[in-house]
């Protein structure tokens, strides 16, 4: 069964380098052991990264031991939904692909607020 992102079309990866997803296969898919809802495509700014360690999720610094790179400004990443959403109420969200945001995104945050922050995808 293909995966279908918000605006209800196949799954678009969200990036290969560094290589992203739950599941570490560039896509933002979800399942059940994925607590974090993983499914939000998102290109890192220096003010989400600062936000987020602020809030004790340091994307920055590399853990290889989770096949984790550290994240750096203009990165796409697949982001927790929620995470996501509390820093768009802060004022700290980073722009979203849509394209590669899965559906699933919107059980938490709504269409109307993915498409103020949607940009178009990184050209390989």
């Amino acid at each position: 069964m293909t995966e279908k992102n918000v605006l209800g079309t196949e799954l678009k990866p969200c990036c290969y380098d560094p290589m992203t997803g739950f599941y570490r296969d560039g896509f933002c898919q979800t399942g059940p052991t994925d607590f974090g809802t993983h499914v939000i495509c998102a290109r890192m700014t220096t003010t989400f990264l600062t936000y987020t360690k602020s809030r004790g999720n340091d994307l920055s610094t590399p853990m290889p031991m989770y096949q984790f790179p550290g994240l750096k400004p203009g990165d796409q990443w697949c982001l927790c939904a929620r995470r996501w959403k509390e820093a768009m109420i802060a004022g700290y969200a980073p722009p979203v692909i849509l394209e590669s945001t899965h559906e699933r995104a919107l059980v938490i945050v709504t269409m109307e607020d993915l498409k103020k922050y949607a940009v178009l995808p990184k050209l390989d």
